[in-house]
């Protein structure tokens, strides 16, 4: 697949479309670890009991797979055995839950793990290894450095989001450092690289629908319809994946749109049926014709088609300034939600 597909069809996170006007204020994130927290929330609890240890680790500055190995080795069992819901942000102070099998074995000491970067809060049982994507969300509180701008209207802005969600948009880790895992992709599907680990080749396949989406989603925020629905648009129940056909919108539609029951959505790509129609079909084939290669390459690689909402509720938010020149954010979001996709409709950033 050539550069020149590639340029065409990715837009950069930083270059997406937003849904409101520009923020009303500036600063800087990540400075350290701690200014960017995220809490998983799993939505239930552990059996107590069973054949598998449950770990709730806090991790700062640690990216989610090495702390796996790390469990593994000190368990004795395979990498591929540690269960974790998902990964969590490496540039951040995160606490999240891994299984570890342990039948037949006795128990390790788990304080081993602990160090300056690790540290173990919890450890029970359960009969059942924890599987990705079963948690139920995140909590996240950030601080925003060297802030500047107009506090009032930030709380403003927040009412705003609060009441309408924002644009569902995958965030630039799922695209890897200078969007790497889409470079990766294309040498793939064109046949150039080999990629043996199923794990591996699942986040080139999945970045790639992620930039697929991101490009049917850009255009429904720039034709301020990421909100509406369009006649034949497929339409996700808020909570869960459950999708239904509107294709005639009528006023009962819009007063669930306009209390976020349902949600818009758009293509996770791949094989099958596309389940819109009509005017939204016809959208998301015009948003992605550029792109025929890579929607092509995600068929033949053997991915059911899916449906992602167009946008996501942000439950709890609160902004405040905690100290002059910082300006805390916290919110929680639903699982596969991207907190900076939240926090760039409030401030403009940047990294250290």
């Amino acid at each position: 697949m050539s550069a020149a597909a590639q340029t065409d069809c990715f837009i950069a996170p930083n270059d997406l479309p937003r849904a409101f006007p520009a923020p009303p204020g500036r600063g800087r994130i990540k400075q350290t670890p701690e200014d960017f927290q995220v809490d998983e929330v799993l939505g239930f609890e552990p059996d107590g009991e069973g054949g598998h240890a449950w770990l709730r680790i806090r991790k700062r500055g640690a990216n989610t797979r090495w702390v796996a190995g790390r469990l593994a080795r000190l368990a004795g069992v395979r990498e591929r055995d540690v269960g974790y819901a998902g990964l969590k942000d490496r540039a951040a102070l995160t606490s999240q839950w891994f299984s570890v099998p342990m039948d037949g074995r006795d128990e390790p000491d788990w304080g081993a793990l602990e160090r300056d970067d690790v540290e173990v809060l919890e450890v029970t049982r359960s009969r059942r290894k924890l599987r990705r994507g079963v948690q139920a969300g995140n909590r996240f509180r950030i601080l925003v450095r060297d802030f500047e701008g107009d506090s009032e209207a930030i709380e403003r802005r927040a009412e705003t989001i609060a009441g309408s969600g924002v644009p569902n948009y995958f965030g630039a880790q799922r695209f890897g450092r200078d969007a790497g895992n889409i470079e990766k992709a294309a040498d793939m599907l064109a046949g150039g690289r080999r990629v043996r680990d199923r794990a591996l080749r699942g986040i080139y396949l999945s970045a790639v629908r992620a930039m697929l989406f991101n490009r049917v989603l850009a255009r429904r925020v720039e034709e301020a319809s990421w909100q509406h629905a369009l006649p034949g648009e497929a339409l996700m129940l808020d909570g869960s994946h459950s999708v239904f056909v509107a294709v005639e919108p009528d006023a009962d539609i819009a007063e669930r749109l306009a209390r976020l029951d349902v949600h818009p959505t758009g293509p996770l790509w791949g094989s099958g049926e596309r389940l819109a129609i009509g005017e939204a079909l016809a959208l998301e084939r015009s948003a992605l014709e550029p792109c025929t290669r890579w929607c092509e390459g995600l068929a033949d690689a053997g991915l059911a088609a899916a449906r992602r909402a167009l946008r996501v509720p942000v439950a709890d938010l609160r902004v405040a300034t905690e100290a002059a020149g910082t300006l805390e954010v916290a919110f929680s979001l639903p699982a596969g939600a991207y907190a900076t996709m939240v926090l760039r409709e409030l401030v403009e950033t940047a990294w250290l």
